[in-house]
């Protein structure tokens, strides 16, 4: 599974406001749902709270993975959003968050879940793409950027 297999240009957010991490999480649920119909806010933000109580998926370098499998969700889908200030998200390395892909999966789906959560971890240790996802100017651009890295990867 390729990460433009879930991740699609309408799940890009560009522009995050929030500032901490409960609060950032219920701003990308809040835009998710508008956008997947049925989707139970309330639930999936006890989902990925729950996950973080766990461990921070702040994984460094200005990038979290906050992710959860959703009760009653149909297939994994990737959600891209940008923070331009950093939002105090209690990563390891005690820096602020600026990326973040959050992945929502079906219960069952531990397998696929996993994967493309090390497909991202392992993207996002090139400073570069991080560097041109910052810089880049519309969802489109942010889209192209993780699409190539993705492709490249898979060649590698």
């Amino acid at each position: 599974m390729r990460l433009t297999d879930v991740l699609k240009e309408d799940f890009i957010l560009m522009d995050l406001k929030s500032k901490r991490k409960t609060e950032l999480l219920d701003e990308m649920i809040s835009s998710i749902s508008m956008q997947v119909g049925g989707l139970d806010k309330e639930g999936v933000l006890k989902t990925v709270l729950e996950r973080e109580r766990l461990g921070t998926t702040g994984i460094g370098n200005g990038v979290a993975i906050p992710h959860g499998k959703v009760k009653g969700f149909g297939e994994i889908r990737v959600f891209f959003g940008r923070s331009s200030k950093g939002v105090d998200f209690d990563s390891m390395d005690k820096m602020p968050v600026y990326l973040f892909f959050m992945i929502l999966a079906p219960e069952n789906s531990v397998a696929a879940h996993l994967k493309i959560l090390a497909s991202i971890s392992h993207l996002f240790r090139n400073q570069d793409l991080r560097s041109s996802l910052m810089e880049a100017k519309s969802r489109s651009e942010i889209y192209r950027i993780i699409a190539e890295a993705d492709r490249k990867m898979r060649l590698l």
